[in-house]
């Protein structure tokens, strides 16, 4: 990696009460790419992009977008900040239409960037030009992953973090989420994705980190990650 780094995260300690789940932990993620954090379940992946957010404030270390230091800072002066963060539960407003969802989001990005409105959203995510008027709670699920990601594109980040779009999704689904990453990334969004599944990963990141037990095990690019199979086997394989 030799680009520029948009995302920096230093020494990060997270507690859930007195139990300790990150230790240390460090990333940094360069503008224009897409970095996977994988992790069997329970490495602490969901913890880290929480951290980075604001949802589990961190005990101890740095989150830098750019110049500047999050760490410790509100969940809405991130979001403010540029951070877009897209849940593992997706969290829609389910008697709201689809397209009250989208509004519900909508905010210019921190330098006053206005790229992501409704039309680029339906043009970018037709399924979602189709059933503007559904009910979000009579979505499927991979409907509902598409819309909050569209949701939060509709708050023009910075940097998009995305945690688990794959699980409990079938494989069309799948496959359908995985072409939508391609085409963010191909139109310059920076993307973080908590995964467990390195497959869907491989032709969607170009970048890798790998966490185990809260703590960063191995970083290197995505066909580096693959190529190496004692990481695979030891920290990846079920």
């Amino acid at each position: 990696m030799s680009g520029t780094t948009i995302l920096s995260v230093e020494d990060l300690d997270v507690f859930y009460g007195a139990s300790k789940i990150l230790f240390g932990v460090g990333l940094a993620v360069e503008k224009g790419r897409t970095l996977a954090l994988l992790g069997r379940n329970g490495a602490g992946k969901s913890t880290t992009l929480k951290a980075i957010a604001g949802v589990a404030p961190p005990r101890r270390g740095r989150v830098r977008l750019g110049t500047r230091e999050l760490a410790g800072a509100r969940p809405d002066a991130i979001a403010r900040a540029g951070i877009g963060y897209v849940p593992e539960d997706r969290q829609v407003f389910p008697m709201h239409s689809v397209e009250d969802n989208l509004l519900i989001g909508a905010k210019a990005g921190p330098a006053g960037q206005d790229h992501w409105t409704l039309q680029t959203v339906y043009a970018s995510f037709p399924i979602l030009a189709g059933m503007k008027e559904r009910r979000a709670g009579l979505m499927s699920g991979g409907e509902q992953q598409m819309l909050t990601i569209a949701r939060t594109l509709m708050g023009n980040p910075e940097i998009l973090l995305l945690d688990e779009p794959s699980e409990g999704l079938a494989p069309i689904i799948v496959q359908a989420i995985g072409e939508l990453i391609r085409k963010l990334r191909a139109m310059g969004v920076t993307i973080v994705l908590a995964e467990q599944n390195m497959h869907f990963c491989l032709g969607i990141s170009e970048d890798a980190a790998v966490i185990d037990k809260g703590h960063i095990v191995y970083r290197d690019t995505i066909q580096g990650l693959r190529a190496n199979t004692e990481v695979t086997r030891r920290y990846l394989a079920l």
